[in-house]
This record gives structure tokens, sequence and C-alpha cells, in this order.
């Protein structure tokens, strides 16, 4: 019984170090700024309705 749990520990940390280790490895500066391609939405513009299917 005591192995099992054991087990189950060793596996929870491996999966926190996981976890832990793709949320905080990004960039050094962050992430980078947003490109100029996304319009800022001004009242006057309407939004583009999808295509027709």
């Amino acid at each position: 019984m005591g192995l099992l749990l054991l087990e189950a520990l060793l596996a929870l940390v491996i999966l926190l170090g996981i976890v832990w280790w793709t949320m905080f490895s990004g960039r050094r500066k962050g992430e980078l700024p947003p490109t100029e391609e996304i319009a800022p939405h001004t009242p006057d513009s309407k939004p583009k309705e999808p295509p027709a299917l």
C-alpha cells in the first residue's frame, strides 16, 4: 500500500514539474507586442460577417 502511495506521489510531482516548466519557461521579457494587423475597434466599423455556406 505504501508503495502505491509513493508511486502516486512521484507521478504527481512529475506532473506538477511538467506544468511548472511549461508555464514559466517562456520568453525572458514576456510575450511579443501585438502586431499592427489587428485594426482598432471604432464605433463606425461593422464586424465582418462570416461567409454564407
